[in-house]
């Protein structure tokens, strides 16, 4: 697939912006805070219609603004498609396939595809749990879109369980309170079975495919382990077992939640266990060895997407080439050629050699305007 043209409205620091992509390979050049993540993010968005900044709507529109406005243009194998989203001060979105609009936000997902590798990603191996969750389900929307629809559902029985705990904390529980708890018990584990089906699924697909990147990047003197910790026990991928667990779960954990006013229970408290040599990923060596790591993660998604959808996905690299040593970038480097399109940020063009920089369209952005300059001292 291939990214033909990104136009901006109100979004972040962008008020009016164009940009037509020439070369399979763009390298957005200029200082921090100028407004070169925030293009990355847009296409992001696009993709997922999700951050990794975690960021609310309001914060994505350009101060002064009550809408914001990211569409583009992209080329498939099956033709040309164009894509429009709509954010709104209020949260409610609009989005827009070849001029017409979507009555289910899940019918965007899956026309354009993208892996996003920034900087922000070593929290992949350093941060909480609730890092590498987002990181699965940010893949998993790509791979099937539907899963999006089943995590929202998930997290609004959640949402209302959770509320049910809270307001019925510290009593005794009567029979109407567990006869009501009951149900909401079954909808959680109906919600969370989905979700964690799908979890395990996608792992089983990633991680030999990153321990083999892995080996590759490390010249085989380290093994990567990728693997999928659920809170509720998995013996069998099968809904039944799962759900069976689940419930067998919650009853154990019954007493603690109401106690708490929260659900104990549940793929909220999974986890995506990283292990180097056997030994957890965090507590292993260097930097630039977590770097390794991050960097074959991000490997894998690319080939795990190209192979589920037909297509190359878009690279998007926010700044990681600083973040690698020389060794890491050329590995990089030359697995993409012109394999993926890819679209990098830097605060400047040292990084590249000569044949990077003689096939690839150079833009500088600078205080939220972005042009192209005619010559370049390499």
């Amino acid at each position: 697939m291939y990214l033909k043209t990104l136009q901006l409205r109100q979004f972040r620091n962008y008020k009016e912006q164009q940009i037509e992509f020439t070369a399979p390979k763009t390298i957005l050049v200029g200082n921090n805070a100028q407004g070169k993540s925030n293009l990355l993010e847009a296409v992001e968005l696009l993709a997922t219609l999700r951050s990794h900044r975690h960021g609310r709507d309001r914060d994505l529109i350009r101060e002064g603004e009550d809408t914001a406005q990211i569409s583009a243009s992209l080329k498939r194998q099956t033709g040309i498609s164009s894509l429009s989203l709509t954010l709104r001060r209020n949260g409610r979105r609009t989005v827009t396939l070849n001029s017409e609009n979507l009555r289910r936000q899940m019918d965007f997902l899956g026309v354009l595809n993208a892996v996003q590798f920034s900087s922000l990603d070593l929290e992949l191996v350093r941060g909480l749990p609730e890092v590498r969750r987002h990181w699965l389900d940010t893949l998993l929307i790509q791979l099937e879109p539907i899963y999006t629809h089943i995590l929202q559902q998930y997290n609004q029985v959640l949402r209302q369980r959770n509320a049910f705990l809270r307001q019925n904390l510290e009593i005794r529980p009567t029979a109407s309170v567990q006869s009501e708890l009951a149900v909401w018990d079954a909808q959680l584990a109906n919600a969370g079975t989905r979700v964690i089906r799908r979890r395990e699924r996608a792992i089983q697909r990633l991680a030999p495919i990153a321990k083999a990147w892995h080996a590759n990047i490390s010249g085989s003197t380290e093994t990567l382990q990728v693997k999928y910790a659920p809170n509720v026990p998995l013996e069998e991928n099968q809904p039944e077992q799962v759900q069976q667990a689940f419930l067998a779960k919650i009853q154990q954990r019954a007493i603690a939640e109401l106690r708490q006013g929260t659900t104990l229970v549940g793929p909220h408290r999974d986890e995506v266990e990283l292990t180097i040599n056997s030994t957890p990923a965090r507590q292993y060596g260097s930097q630039g060895q977590q770097r390794t790591l991050v960097l074959a993660l991000k490997l894998a998604e690319l080939q795990l997407i190209e192979e589920v959808v037909g297509e190359s996905p878009l690279l998007l690299l926010d700044d990681v080439l600083a973040e690698l040593d020389l060794s890491r970038q050329n590995q990089l480097l030359d697995t993409i050629q012109d394999r993926f399109q890819t679209l990098i940020t830097t605060t400047h063009l040292g990084s590249f050699d000569s044949q990077w920089l003689n096939s690839s369209q150079i833009l500088f952005v600078q205080s939220g305007e972005i042009s192209s300059k005619t010559f370049i001292n390499f």
